[in-house]
């Protein structure tokens, strides 16, 4: 079995981060679609904290502001033209990860 090398980005912001006007999730998945990303996951996490504080608010079972991640594995070649732009839409609103996977 031989693997393939790819990117693997991981964004990890909250939920009610916004783009201009818009959710930061639904912004970078419309992002992803127009660039021709073959796929993605928006992972939704029930509790955490960073830099800007915990991610986490809980009312009988309803969690707001929770962690999000928003996972891609792509060709080098679709992902890194895409990093400045993606970077500029989570701005300091979260953490931009890319590390090289192999996959079978």
């Amino acid at each position: 079995m031989v693997a393939r090398k790819m990117l693997a980005l991981a964004i990890r912001i909250k939920k009610n981060d916004n783009f201009e006007g818009k959710r930061l999730e639904r912004a970078l998945l419309d992002l992803f679609v127009r660039s021709g990303i073959t796929g993605a996951t928006v992972w939704a996490g029930v509790d955490g904290f960073g830099k800007r504080g915990r991610s986490k608010v809980q009312m009988e079972g309803i969690t707001f502001n929770m962690p999000l991640i928003i996972e891609v594995i792509e060709e080098r070649e679709k992902l890194e033209p895409l990093l400045v732009e993606i970077k500029n839409m989570v701005n300091d609103n979260g953490l931009v990860t890319v590390h090289q996977v192999d996959v079978f």
